[in-house]
């Protein structure tokens, strides 16, 4: 059954304005931002989203975790920085419209935070807010079956990939199907469903907008809850998008380096050979000098193969 939600006026104009500004990022190549950018980006993504839940940590100190380095805080948080490291190093991994593959991500980020991780709730639960009881989810015995559900609508619905990203979100925290960790894996695997839309979503920091918004985001929920529909969610959640990608264009000046480069062209060319005048033409804003240096760094850390002497020279990704 499809979950309740209409299409408003504000979504298909926030939509329209997200589309706009992926075709914009496209055009200044940060469909994948250089390597620092994407490294601050994810760090600012796991410090946000554990702040939600109560992490201690701040961003100097992830960064520190993230590099391996001694940090001295709460075994907990330091327990949820390096499960949450661990599951968005395995990000590409994960298949947005599989149940078993998002309870995989699920144990990674859990592990050694819960009794189950990985498992759905058999148990009732109900959300508190200080004293007061703000949702009862669905009994244990319902889980299951609602989020089979709610994969079929994600895998077979014609509506855009962005709305049914949003519409995903607001349901998993409403079936609320783990124990704990639940606000996490909801924000974690629409970004998991966006990047089915477009790559650049892989590395947007949304959760930050999100924390900065926080009241607005369980406001949005709460309302959504009293309506019986989601449509208030999406609009707020696509508005969040809307803003990190304004984020991300104005990063416009940021320099690719060469290897920033070459994994980027990789989308473009896929496993077909390619020579150094397309490699130029795409990045018009590059020398010729530059561009056969690109590719001899990729030829020797073997990201990709040469075939045929100067004119002639074809590259392809390894």
């Amino acid at each position: 059954m499809k979950p309740p939600y209409s299409i408003s006026q504000l979504i298909l104009k926030r939509v329209a304005s997200i589309s706009e500004k992926i075709g914009e990022i496209k055009s200044a190549h940060l469909s994948k931002p250089p390597t620092e950018l994407r490294k601050k980006n994810r760090i600012k993504t796991i410090q946000s989203s554990l702040e939600i839940e109560g992490n201690t940590l701040n961003v100097k100190q992830i960064t520190a975790i993230f590099e391996n380095k001694r940090v001295i805080a709460p075994k907990k948080d330091i327990i949820e920085v390096q499960n949450a490291i661990k599951t968005y190093d395995n990000f590409g991994l994960y298949n947005a419209n599989s149940l078993k593959s998002l309870c995989e991500a699920h144990k990674i980020l859990m592990e050694g935070l819960v009794e189950s991780p990985g498992k759905l709730r058999g148990k009732s639960v109900g959300i508190i807010d200080g004293s007061k009881i703000v949702h009862i989810a669905p009994p244990g015995e319902m889980v299951k079956p609602l989020m089979n559900d709610l994969f079929y609508y994600l895998k077979k619905d014609q509506d855009l990939v962005l709305i049914k990203s949003c519409v995903f979100h607001y349901e998993f925290e409403f079936i609320h199907p783990f124990m704990d960790g639940n606000g996490r894996m909801g924000r974690l695997w629409q970004t998991v469903i966006l990047k089915n839309y477009d790559r650049v979503f892989e590395y947007l920091p949304i959760e930050s907008l999100v924390k900065d918004r926080q009241s607005d985001y369980y406001l949005s929920l709460k309302r959504s809850d009293s309506l019986g529909n989601s449509t208030q969610f999406v609009e707020f959640m696509l508005e969040i998008i809307d803003d990190s990608l304004e984020s991300l264009l104005k990063t416009q000046n940021l320099t690719l380096k060469d290897e920033d480069r070459i994994h980027l062209y990789r989308d473009v060319t896929k496993d077909q050979f390619f020579t150094r005048q397309e490699y130029l033409r795409f990045y018009k804003d590059i020398s010729s000098s530059t561009a056969s240096r690109d590719l001899k760094m990729a030829v020797e850390k073997k990201i990709i193969l040469k075939s045929g002497d100067k004119r002639t020279s074809k590259y392809k990704y390894i």
